[in-house]
């Protein structure tokens, strides 16, 4: 019989509820409590998918046998000492990203949370790394679809019309931290390769910012290709979303199912281009932007100890000092 799993969710925001939705009336799971400081938002997320408890103090639940996972969607600031209260009770977890808000309390989360297992699982959600079209992208260029892989190229601006939640996830850290990285981790991931070098700038665009909300990083890998990410929230940025991948043989081009012009009932677009031949194809792929089941039910196979999909803890933490070295390079984690 399958082992069905209870799970409390800290934190009843956007990323919280994002999980929450995806994976409450999968059969393996049970919500157990939901928690927030803000006890009616905690009471409206109980309601919203069945909930047996809701509360503003996630330690009671720790002590509790019919607890097994913990999903941390809190601010980032209180990352660490949540996960370390998980882990030292005996819960698996799964944590939202980025970690920490400085390197020292990022290696201390590793740390702990490397130590932990294998008795205890900690999976940092890097949410790309179950995208179908990412996966897929993955496999063409591994598999030479556009030669040697010589240039990586995201961009992700959010025109932040919601301004205050923007101000406060910048009060934590800026974008090219709290997104940058799932990105710097697909580089990695996706082309096989390490980051060896990095090299940031950052901007302040709106003047009552935090801080500084606009970087470009570029990065250097271990082989023959670079990379370079762009990230901004800003109330003055227009929406932009960039995915490309170029090749000595060509390029590979991701639209969001969420941006095509044309077609978005068949998913994503992936466009290929092939310049030994000068061929153009394109590809539709149907695939979960941020496919919350499938991250949890691979904390759920390595509980079981079935096989992985190979994303390891030195992998989060890599990308995490990678995005840091861009933090502390382009200076965006300085406070006016």
């Amino acid at each position: 019989m399958e082992k069905v799993y209870g799970v409390v969710l800290i934190g009843c925001g956007y990323i919280g509820e994002e999980h929450l939705s995806d994976i409450y009336y999968q059969d393996n799971v049970r919500v157990v409590a939901v928690v927030d400081l803000d006890v009616n938002r905690a009471k409206l997320m109980a309601r919203k998918y069945g909930a047996q408890e809701y509360g503003t103090d996630y330690k009671v639940y720790l002590q509790r046998d019919d607890v097994d996972i913990v999903i941390i969607a809190t601010y980032v600031d209180t990352h660490v000492s949540i996960m370390k209260d998980c882990v030292a009770a005996g819960k698996h977890v799964l944590c939202e990203k980025p970690v920490a808000v400085s390197r020292e309390d990022g290696e201390e989360f590793f740390r702990v949370a490397q130590a932990a297992e294998p008795q205890v699982h900690v999976l940092v959600g890097h949410i790309l790394r179950y995208n179908g079209s990412y996966q897929r992208i993955r496999q063409m260029i591994q598999s030479g679809v556009i030669g040697t892989l010589r240039f990586i190229h995201f961009v992700q601006n959010h025109h932040a019309i919601n301004w205050p939640r923007y101000r406060r996830l910048l009060e934590d850290c800026p974008p090219v931290l709290d997104c940058g990285v799932h990105y710097l981790d697909a580089m990695q991931w996706i082309s096989g390769q390490k980051i060896v070098q990095v090299k940031g700038g950052s901007f302040l665009i709106d003047s009552d910012a935090p801080r500084d909300n606009y970087s470009i990083v570029n990065v250097q890998l271990s082989g023959e290709c670079c990379g370079c990410y762009e990230s901004g929230w800003s109330r003055n940025l227009h929406y932009y979303n960039c995915k490309e991948f170029m090749g000595d043989k060509g390029y590979i081009k991701l639209t969001l199912q969420a941006d095509r012009f044309a077609d978005k009932e068949e998913g994503d677009l992936i466009e290929v281009y092939h310049s030994d031949t000068g061929e153009h194809e394109t590809i539709s792929q149907i695939a979960k932007y941020k496919d919350m089941n499938g991250q949890f039910q691979e904390l759920v196979a390595r509980i079981e100890g079935r096989p992985s999909n190979g994303f390891t803890l030195e992998d989060a933490k890599e990308a995490f000092m990678a995005a840091m070295d861009a933090v502390e390079d382009g200076s965006a984690f300085k406070k006016k």
